[in-house]
Formats: C-alpha cells, sequence, structure tokens
C-alpha cells in the first residue's frame, strides 16, 4: 500500500533520509541540515517521565455489558438497563517495576477500567487483590519507597520491605494474599480484578448505598509457582503483554463476570468491619455479590505509546450516581492520580483520542497550554456568560453523607467490633488447604530470609503469628532453616 512521500514534520517531501548534508564528500556536517536536525531533536524527546508506580503495563479496548437491573441503586445513565453497552479501556500492569521489568513477577496488578458513558468517562482503578498493603494515603509514598530502588544501594532491598511491612501490621492481610498461591497470575486473562475501595452509588430519589467491585475472570484462575515465574521472567519478559494481544489477534475475546457488594448507607456505622478501611474485605455472608454485568476485551491498540503508556485514569472521574466514600486511601488518589498526570502527560492529556469522551463532548472553560488543540475556538472562556456557553446543572454526582461528624484533625480511622490488623489475614490463612499453606510459607520464608537484621525477621514473623499462631510457628522454622 502506497502512502506517498516520506516528509519533515512540515510536510515538506524528503529527499534523502540515508545520508546527513556535508560541506563535500567527506566534510562536516552542515547546520542547514534540518532534517538530521529535527530527527535527532525528536529523538531526545520521544519519551515522556514513566510512572511513578504501575510503570510497566498493557490495555485493550472492550464492552462493558448490562446483565441485571441496578437502577434501585445507581442512576448512572451507564447502568440504565439491561443489555445496555458501553465501550472501555482496560489498562493491566505491575505496581513496583519500572517501564523495562519482567511482567512475571510476584506483585500486586494493576486493574484500570474506563468507561466512555454518555455522561462522561467513569475510572475504575483498582487491582487484582480486593485489599492493599495501607489503609492512610499519608502512608502511600513511604510503602512505595520500600519497594523501589535504596538511594545507597540502588538495589530493591529486603531489609526496606520487611522494615516497613513489620512495622505497619495493617499490612498482613494483604501480604498474606501475596505470598498466597495468587501472588503471580500465569497472565493478565486468568486474574480477578476489583475496584478494592469502597465507593458511593445514589439512585434518583437520593437514597445512597456502599459498593464494591469484583470482576471475575470467565477464564478462570491460573497462576505461576515462584520457580515457573522466575524463568518466564527470564525467558519472556513480555509474557502477559504478549498474552494478552495475541489472544485478542486470535479472537479469543478475554471476559470478566462483574459483580458487586451493596451495603445501605444506614449500615456502614455499626458494621463489625471499618467499611472504608483498604485493608479488610467485606465477608459475602455478609454481602453477596451481585452479578451486574460483563466485561470482554476485544480490539488491541494501534500505539502502545500513544494508548497505553499516554492513558490517564484517575478515581475522581465520576458519573452521575457514582461518587465516593470516606476510604482515606481512596481521598488520597483522588487527587494524587490526577496530579500525576498532569505532570507526566500534560495538562492536555484529556485531549489524546484514549483519554478523551467517546460518547459524549467535554465542555469546559479551560484554555491553552502544551499541545492544546484549540478545540473551543472563539467560544467565551468563563462561567456563567450570556453566549451560550455551557453551564452548570446544580445536581452533584454524588449525594452528601451525614456519620462523620466532629472536628477536623488528625485522626485516626473510627475503630469497629472487630476491627484489627490480623483477623482477617488469620481468616485468609484459615481457609487455605494444608498445600497452599505450605507454599505460603515458603514463599514468605524465602524473602524474610534475605533480611540482615535479626530484630526486622522477629518483627515481621511477630505479625504473621497475630494472624494465626500456626502460621507463625511454621513461618518461624521455615525462616530459621533457611538462615541457619
Amino acid at each position: 500500500m502506497t502512502q506517498g512521500p516520506l516528509t519533515t514534520e512540515a510536510g515538506a517531501p524528503v529527499a534523502d533520509n540515508q545520508n546527513s548534508e556535508t560541506a563535500g564528500v567527506g566534510g562536516p556536517v552542515l547546520v542547514q541540515d534540518q532534517l538530521l536536525l529535527e530527527k535527532l531533536a525528536h529523538f531526545n524527546r520521544e519519551r515522556i517521565p514513566e510512572r511513578v508506580v504501575h510503570a510497566r503495563g498493557a490495555g485493550a479496548y472492550g464492552t462493558f455489558t448490562v446483565t441485571a437491573d441496578v437502577t434501585p441503586y445507581t442512576r448512572a445513565a451507564f447502568l440504565s438497563e439491561v443489555g445496555k453497552r458501553t465501550e472501555t479501556f482496560l489498562r493491566f500492569s505491575t505496581v513496583a517495576g519500572n517501564l523495562g521489568a519482567a511482567d512475571a513477577v510476584r506483585d500486586p496488578r494493576g486493574w484500570a477500567l474506563k468507561f466512555y458513558t454518555e455522561e462522561g468517562n467513569y475510572d475504575l482503578v483498582g487491582n487484582n487483590t480486593p485489599v492493599f498493603f495501607i489503609k492512610d494515603a499519608i502512608k502511600f509514598p513511604d510503602f512505595i519507597h520500600t519497594q523501589k530502588r535504596d538511594p545507597y544501594t540502588g538495589s530493591t532491598e529486603a531489609d526496606n520491605v520487611w522494615d516497613f511491612w513489620s512495622l505497619s501490621p495493617e499490612s498482613t492481610h494483604q501480604v498474606t494474599w501475596l505470598f498466597g498461591d495468587r501472588g503471580i497470575p500465569a497472565s493478565y486473562r486468568h486474574m480477578n480484578g476489583y475496584g478494592s475501595h469502597t465507593y458511593q452509588w445514589n439512585n434518583e430519589a437520593g437514597e445512597v448505598f456502599w459498593v464494591k467491585y469484583h470482576f471475575k475472570t470467565d477464564q478462570g484462575i491460573k497462576n505461576l509457582t515462584q520457580e515457573e515465574a522466575d524463568r518466564l521472567a527470564g525467558a519472556d519478559p513480555d509474557s502477559h503483554q504478549r498474552d494478552l494481544r495475541q489472544s485478542i489477534e486470535r479472537g479469543e475475546f478475554p471476559s470478566w463476570t462483574v459483580q458487586v457488594q451493596i451495603m445501605p448507607a444506614a449500615d456502614a456505622a455499626t458494621y463489625r468491619f471499618n467499611p472504608f478501611d483498604l485493608t479488610k474485605v467485606w465477608p459475602h455472608e455478609d454481602y453477596p455479590p451481585i452479578e451486574i454485568g460483563r466485561l470482554e476485551l476485544n480490539r488491541n491498540p494501534e500505539n502502545i505509546f500513544a494508548e497505553v503508556e499516554q492513558s490517564i485514569f484517575s478515581p475522581a472521574h465520576f458519573v452521575p450516581g457514582i461518587g465516593p466514600s470516606p476510604d482515606k486511601m481512596l481521598q488520597g488518589r483522588l487527587f494524587a492520580y490526577g496530579d500525576a498526570h498532569r505532570y507526566r502527560v500534560g495538562i492536555n492529556a484529556d485531549h489524546l483520542p484514549v483519554n478523551r469522551p467517546h460518547a459524549t463532548e467535554a465542555r469546559t472553560n479551560s484554555r491553552d497550554g502544551f499541545l492544546y488543540d484549540g478545540r473551543h475556538g472563539g467560544a467565551k472562556n468563563y462561567e456563567p456568560n450570556s453566549f451560550g456557553g455551557p453551564a452548570q446543572t446544580g445536581r452533584p454526582l454524588w449525594q452528601s453523607y451525614d456519620g462523620f461528624g466532629g472536628g477536623t484533625g488528625n485522626h485516626p480511622a473510627p475503630v469497629h467490633a472487630e476491627d484489627n490488623d490480623f483477623v482477617q489475614a488469620g481468616d485468609l490463612y484459615r481457609l487455605m488447604a494444608d498445600d497452599e499453606r505450605e507454599r505460603l510459607v515458603e514463599n514468605l520464608a524465602g524473602f524474610i530470609a534475605q533480611v540482615s537484621r535479626e530484630d526486622i525477621v522477629e518483627r515481621a514473623i511477630g505479625n504473621f503469628r497475630s494472624a494465626d499462631e500456626d502460621f507463625g510457628k511454621r513461618l518461624e522454622a521455615a525462616v530459621q532453616a533457611l538462615r541457619g
């Protein structure tokens, strides 16, 4: 297929793309060779800062289809009727690795899902685990520093990881997840996704419900052992990205059954766990998951940089009928994600095709900045105005909620009847079959044994002993065996 002549960035045809212009044969290169300067200058600038976390990722477009009536709970238009379909874009990622890291590693997987709804884009940003290591965003930079390279050694250090985890017993539940059998998914297709946080749904009558999202893989759960992952990470660092792309190319479209847990707002104050604590789940016997839809991925990006690397997601991107909760981790992310993208991609990142609304039009008074596309023409850039500009609706996207009164301050989260940092980690351990427990202990012991200080080792083991006495006893023996 002929596409016409090669041109410069200004559109002029290129006569010679093999030889730079010189002062005679063998002479010095001339500044007047603008094609050479243009190519070198662009090459020096063709990367943008990688994500501080979730840098390593892959993505695909798809479709969300509603399969159940949820209008008693939310007025969101894209959820308004059974059979309704909404275009989506889903980015998977690891958390700690940089852009060139391997896919098959023991690390949570990011699950960033964009719904291109007729009321604007709705972003649901979660993980492949229903919980996380910490419950307050003020600890997030410290946590990520422990997962990244040490400022002195330049390497990831077991001392840093376990020092922080052992001093933050709230992490015990997530660490038990991470070092269990589901800690290394075999592919992005063979894992569940979770919104993780608690969110608000509100219906036409203004009633409020708290919800948690679950995406259950229709391909079945498949995981790697540590030995399998080590081999795969070395042999094929792009294993998960390649698997996702090739499955869609073959027409084997991965899908997930979408479920929600729904809690009436009035239940929150007296529920046995703090329902807004990201280190806790809502046990299914308390709030059974309800199927509401199906997510299918069916189209690959045409350009990884333009559509995956430059894609932006923010949990602050809500639509009418959906909103935030008092979850302190979520509250921090409402700011941090948008701020990261404004720095990394630019103030007009929302103009890019992968990020802009597909089923409606963004109408704002924001203007100018790098790569502004002039979309507003000569329209006025203020509100209110009498020139036909966009106006406010007067109806908030979510409902205000009571029950959290009191003076402002640096408060810890409220303690509910069964709140502590160990109960759910112990419950998870006791749910496992004995062979699963053996692998969990083996995985943990292999990492803890790398720690140089005995007090950190003892503190780390102590957290798991607090979750379950047998858990701690077996882990202590395994670590001692490895450390001699």
